[in-house]
């Protein structure tokens, strides 16, 4: 049994699509309590307590736990709380280079083992205009992701390009995972469905 311990539905569409048909169960962790002193070592810390709190919860399955974080500056940027944060973000990250780091936790709940490991992927973000950005906002999406923008969505509109793994600006990397589940003797082939 695969589980998928985020309320992501990118994540589970992505793992969906590459033949996986997680279970979801959310760990209601709060992200606000944690802190790290790097972007990048904030998700890896996220994507551990996400996966362990569900885990905790099960007497075996592979429980899936990531976190995604901007990094712009050396600062982490997680989901905006406000639509005025959101529009903030954007006129800050227009026409820049930033890097999207997602933390990802694999746990083999029956074996109490875990593997874990941060992909990064530079996002070099376009020039939207003033205007577009309010349409943008006004359509929810940058509201409910890390970095206040989706690849897959509405937001890709205004990436001018990527460095590394596509799926990770999605929210979970496919080629990380695949050596993540390596690393504790599965072969994610298996798995399909």
């Amino acid at each position: 049994m695969i589980v998928l311990a985020s309320a992501s539905p990118a994540r589970l569409a992505l793992l969906r699509s590459a033949g996986l048909d997680p279970k979801v169960i959310v760990s209601g962790v709060d992200e606000d309590s944690f802190s790290a002193h790097t972007p990048a070592a904030l998700s890896l810390v996220l994507a551990k307590a996400k996966a362990e709190a569900v885990a905790n919860e099960l007497d075996e399955g592979l429980v899936i736990g990531c976190d995604s974080i901007l990094e712009l500056d050396g600062r982490p940027y997680g989901k905006p709380a406000t639509p005025e944060e959101a529009a903030e973000r954007w006129r800050l990250m227009r026409g820049r280079t930033g890097r999207l780091v997602t933390g990802h936790c694999v746990i083999d709940v029956a074996a109490g083992r875990q593997a874990a490991e941060v992909a990064t992927t530079v996002v070099r973000f376009g020039q939207p205009s003033d205007a577009e950005i309010a349409a943008y906002i006004a359509t929810g999406e940058p509201l409910s992701v890390a970095g206040a923008f989706s690849i897959d969505g509405r937001g890709g509109w205004f990436i001018e390009g990527i460095e590394g793994d596509h799926g990770n600006v999605i929210g979970i990397s496919l080629p990380l995972l695949h050596g993540l589940f390596a690393e504790l003797g599965y072969a994610v082939t298996s798995f399909w469905r």
